[in-house]
Formats: structure tokens, C-alpha cells, sequence
């Protein structure tokens, strides 16, 4: 039967953009394609087809206004099952077509499936899937990569069962002599394996992985690394799951990871660290043989060039620590690890340009979104500095858009959790290696190095407390100095080490640390850099819980300061504010309710608490 769509010419007809020099002609009332013949008979009509180029086109550009009536438009076309033909159309036929805006047209695509792929009729979604699988090998990288997105959106709208042909397919075009092909069919069975692991180990798809692994490991020696990587990734999508056609072939696994340990390719490399990090939790007892010879590769690869590999390699240790057997293999190992993590704890380049680290004064500069929008994070065992979480790996990741690359994790942060949970470990038998080494760190000239010094000393805080008891008289009044530094960054993780040790500030006499103490966070919850105020605020809060009723006597000093900050912070410290009053009245109780003599200059911008005596 032949569907008319007498309101489809009409809708392409209102593609007609301001952005656009010249006026479109209709699409005649019905579309060659409308009628929704077999997959294979479907041509688009040119008419439409270019009106659809030129919707495409006018989606890249960069004028606001021009997006939202590109999103109407997008939004009247999906009520068109046909307009879907069209996008797989530009995406795997239209090659004389440049990459973006056939990817673009892939894009959309893939959006219509998560949103409305169960109203797909049969005709519209079997030339599709046709499509995907017969240009899976097209030319360009970033096609195949589209089109392989486009498959496993579809396999995971419930279509693995549905689609029967979909994995022999793909595992059959592995063979392919053809190079592109290879690789696309790689790239979405990695997708699928991402998405869709648990599947693929049930019987409701009668076990494929009882083949692809055996498929998989082969594919470990490929003359490509592209395509050496892709075999390691889609194998790693099985370990944590102890998958049994995986664990059945374990000891190849491992022997085939071994051979690829000095790979030139850094994804590769990646790839293998990444393997044994997971191996280590699942299967320590298969490693464990080789553990020494495992430590001595994860120890150069904690150093590699490439920091992707760094920070997967640098993994290797947080789940070590985890181990009962952590301290009987690490043990001999500390003396060349230890000096490698801390290495890898001072800012990069880049960490500097992303925290604006030159920017010493911004707090008249107001939050923008990206600053004050909700955050969620799977938190490790350890409590680093604000800036250290770890993300989560929620389904929506690959969707959002967030540029804030200061919360990602990285080498800096993987370095400091790893320090912090191995002093949990080894206590103060980690001090021997470490303490050479502070002094260096702590006086340097160069202040990023100093700065990584400052967060080693917080980092160890927990585990080698007891330890480092005899040196804090002499580095507690040099950490405090530090809250003057000219850096913001170094006043900053400062704040923080200094909270680390608040529990022995307040354990001595309160003349000797806490009021110095006191007096510096205090200057610094009013500092003129917002990063600055947060970590302050966060060290002030983490004291108040410490010190308690010791505060009574300060309490005007305190309030005038933070009464003040109201009136400087943005929106997104005023937050940690609120939180830095709630625990102040938590920690003091009833004492906040007394009267409390007014302080002269109460209302100057220099803290009140420069009158401490």
C-alpha cells in the first residue's frame, strides 16, 4: 500500500532558512521514497534530498537563532518515518558529500532511534540496518565510526535478538582483507560489547561469545594497531563480569597481553594496562606468578610518554593496595615507585591552562553555569582535594556536553590516591622513601613544584600520621606560610593539606598552631581568588569539626569574617559558605547564641581576625 504524505513537500518547504540566499522549490506531493517500498527499492527524491543537505548545512552553523529553527524543523520532519530513509541515505551513499555533514546526518539519525525507533516501520528500519552493514567499511574513519554508533543505538533498542544477522556479520567481516572493513566492523563490535555485555553472555542470544572471544584473541597479533586495540578493548569488556568463554580462555588471554606489553602504540599499551588493572581484581590468582614482572611493566608504564597510558598503568596501584597481598609484592618495589608517584603529582602544562592557574583575582567574576551546575561522582576510598574527584561512568556520559576537564580524572589525581591509600597500607614504613624527598619538594623555588610537595604531605596524612608526628611542629608553621604564597594554587592546596592535619592543630596548645591557624584561613576564606576562597571555606569547616568549643573565643572574629564573604562570594561558593556556618553552629551549639561584643572594623575588607593576639 502507498502512503501518502501530503504534508511532507510542505514541511521541506519550510526548511526555507533566513540563513539561506535563495528560496527552495516544494518537493512534489509524493516522494518516490513516501511510498515505503522493500529496503532495497528505496531511491530518495532529489528534490528532497537536496533540501535535506541544505537543513543539514545550516545545523552547523554557528548563529543561535538558526539552530532553534534548524531543531523546529528537525522535530516537524520526525513525524516522517521516510525522513529517517533519508538521513541513512546521506550518510552511507552521498560520498561525494563532505565527512561532517554526512556524520552530522548519522547523528540525527541516531538520536530518532533512541527516541522513537519502536515506531519505525519494518521498511524504514530493514533498510537501515541494510545500510549499516553494507558501508561499514566506507572509506572514511569518521563514517565508519558513525555508522558503528548508529548500529550498537540500534542493537540496544532491543534489536540484538531482533536482528539475528547482525554479529555473524560482523564477526565475518573481521576477515575482510580489506582494511576499512575490517577496522568499522571492529569499531562497532567494540560499541556493542560496551553496551551490551551482559547480553552477550546469556542464553537468550545462545552464548555468541563462546565464539567471539576465541575470534577476538586472534586478532591480538593484527599487523594493525588499530585494529590490535580494538581486539584488546573488546575483550576487556568481559573481565569484571568474569564472563565464562572469557575465563575459559584466560590463560591465552594473559600469555597474548604479555606479548603486546611493549607495543609501539600507545592505545595499544593503554589497552593492555587497562586489561591487567581489571585481571588483578578478578583474577590475582592467574597474575600472581608473574606479579614481580607485572610491577616492574606497570612501574615504566606509570612513567610512560603518553599520559592515557600513565594514568591507566598508574590504576594498577589503587587496586594493588586493595589486595591482602599488597604489601608482600610492593614491599621491595617502594623505592622506585614511590619517587614515580610523586613525580606524577605536580601540575601539567595543561592542568595549569585549564585551572587558570596565572589567574591569580577572579572573584568578581560570576559563576557560569558549567561552575555551579550539580555534580556526581563515584567516590574512591580516598578524600583528596575538591578538584580530585573521580567521575562516574553513567549511561549519559558519552552525551554531555561538559568541557569542565578539571573534574575528570588524571594523572595528578590517580598519583595522590594512590599515595594516599598505599600510606594506609604500609603506615610509616612508606616515610624512609618519602621523606628524602619532601624537603627537596616543599622549599623548591619553582612553585608547581612546591605545590606538588604540599599534596604529598596532605596525601600521606591519614596513613603515616603517627609518623609524621615529630616533623609537624617545623612543617605546620611553614604550611601556614604557604597560605600567603603569591600562587593561588599553592595557597589553595595549602588550605587543604593543612585541614588534613587539623586534629593535631588542635591537639596542641591553641597559641602555637591553631590561632596562627585560624588567623591565615580566615585571610584566605576573603582571598580575591574563588578557588582559593572554596578551599579555604572547606579547611575552616573541617576545623570547626576539630576544634569545637576551642572556637568560643574567636566566635566574633569568625562571624564578622564570614558575614563578609557574603558579600564577595559568587554563587557557587556561597554555597560551601552555608556549609561553613552550618558546621560552625553544629560545632559550637549554644555558644552562637551568645552576645558577642562588636568588633571594630567589622566592615573592612581585611579580616578581623588580624586583631588575634
Amino acid at each position: 500500500m502507498t502512503l501518502l504524505l501530503p504534508e511532507f513537500p510542505a514541511l521541506f518547504h519550510l526548511i526555507q532558512l533566513q540563513s539561506l540566499e535563495k528560496p527552495q522549490r516544494e518537493l512534489p506531493p509524493l516522494l518516490p521514497g513516501a511510498g515505503l517500498p522493500c529496503a532495497m527499492d528505496w531511491q530518495p527524491d532529489e528534490q528532497g534530498l537536496q533540501q535535506v543537505l541544505q537543513l543539514l548545512k545550516d545545523s552547523q552553523s554557528p548563529n543561535t537563532a538558526t539552530q532553534r529553527i534548524v531543531q523546529d524543523k528537525l522535530k516537524q520532519l520526525n513525524q516522517f518515518p521516510d525522513f529517517n530513509n533519508y538521513l541513512i541515505f546521506v550518510l552511507t551513499r552521498l560520498k561525494s558529500e563532505d565527512e561532517p555533514t554526512r556524520s552530522l546526518s548519522g547523528l540525527i539519525l541516531k538520536n530518532n532511534v533512541k527516541a522513537h525507533y519502536q515506531s519505525f516501520p519494518p521498511p524504514v528500519a530493514d533498510f537501515i540496518k541494510q545500510e549499516c552493514l553494507n558501508n561499514i567499511g566506507d572509506a572514511s574513519s569518521l563514517i565508519r565510526a558513525t555508522i558503528g554508533i548508529l548500529i550498537t543505538t540500534i542493537a540496544s533498542k532491543g534489536e540484538l535478538q531482533m536482528w539475528p544477522e547482525l554479529l555473524p556479520q560482523l564477526c565475518n567481516l573481521l576477515n575482510s582483507e580489506d582494511y576499512n572493513t575490517c577496522e568499522g566492523a571492529f569499531g562497532a563490535l567494540q560499541k556493542i560489547c560496551e553496551d551490551s555485555s551482559e547480553l552477550l553472555d546469556s542464553d537468550a542470544l545462545n552464548r555468541p561469545l563462546n565464539i567471539m572471544i576465541p575470534k577476538f584473541l586472534q586478532f591480538f597479533k593484527h599487523c594493525s594497531p588499530k585494529i590490535r586495540s580494538h581486539a584488546i578493548a573488546c575483550v576487556n569488556q568481559f573481565i569484571m563480569d568474569r564472563a565464562q568463554a572469557l575465563m575459559d580462555n584466560i590463560d591465552t588471554f594473559i600469555e597474548h597481553l604479555f606479548a603486546l606489553a611493549v607495543d609501539d602504540d600507545p592505545e595499544v599499551r593503554k589497552n593492555v594496562c587497562r586489561a591487567l588493572v581489571m585481571l588483578l581484581e578478578v583474577r590475582i590468582d592467574r597474575l600472581i606468578p608473574h606479579m614481580h614482572s607485572i610491577i616492574q611493566y606497570m612501574l615504566q608504564r606509570t612513567q610512560d610518554h603518553d599520559e592515557n597510558v600513565a594514568l591507566e598503568a598508574c590504576e594498577f596501584w589503587l587496586t594493588l593496595a586493595e589486595q591482602p597481598i599488597c604489601k608482600e609484592v610492593l614491599a621491595s618495589h617502594l623505592v622506585q615507585l614511590i619517587p614515580i608517584l610523586v613525580n606524577g603529582m605536580k601540575y601539567s602544562e595543561i592542568d595549569i591552562i585549564l585551572l587558570k592557574g596565572d589567574v591569580e583575582e577572579d572573584e568578581a567574576v560570576p559563576d557560569s553555569e558549567q561552575d555551579i551546575k550539580p555534580r556526581f561522582h563515584k567516590s574512591r576510598t580516598v578524600t583528596l582535594p575538591h578538584e580530585a574527584e573521580r567521575p562516574d561512568g553513567s549511561e549519559d556520559a558519552e552525551d554531555d556536553d561538559d568541557d569542565d576537564a578539571l573534574s575528570d580524572w588524571n594523572l595528578r589525581k590517580c598519583s595522590a590516591a594512590a599515595l594516599d591509600v598505599l600510606a594506609n597500607v604500609f603506615r610509616e614504613e612508606l616515610l624512609p622513601h618519602l621523606l628524602p624527598l619532601l624537603k627537596g619538594l616543599l622549599f623548591h623555588p619553582e612553585w608547581v613544584v612546591k605545590e606538588s610537595g604540599i599534596l604529598v604531605l596532605g596525601a600521606i596524612a591519614e596513613g603515616c600520621m603517627q609518623g609524621m608526628v615529630p616533623y609537624l611542629p617545623e612543617l605546620i608553621p611553614h604550611l601556614i606560610q604557604c597560605l600567603s604564597d603569591k600562587k593561588a594554587l599553592v595557597r589553595s592546596i595549602a588550605c587543604w593539606t593543612l585541614s588534613r592535619y587539623a586534629h593535631w592543630v588542635v591537639s596542641q596548645p591553641p597559641d602555637m598552631h591553631l590561632k596562627p591557624l585560624m588567623t591565615e584561613l580566615l585571610k584566605r576564606i576573603l582571598d580575591g581568588n574563588k578557588r582559593v576562597q572554596e578551599a579555604a571555606c572547606s579547611a575552616f569547616a573541617t576545623l570547626e569539626e576539630e576544634a569545637c568549643t576551642e572556637l568560643v573565643p574567636y566566635l566574633s572574629y569568625i562571624l564578622d569574617t564570614l558575614v563578609f564573604a557574603f558579600g564577595k562570594y559568587q554563587h557557587k561558593n556561597l554555597l560551601i559558605l552555608y556549609d561553613a556556618i552550618g558546621t560552625l553552629a553544629d560545632s559550637v551549639g549554644h555558644h552562637l547564641n551568645q552576645p558577642v561584643r562588636p568588633q571594630s572594623g567589622s566592615c573592612l575588607p581585611i579580616p578581623v581576625p588580624l586583631g588575634i593576639q
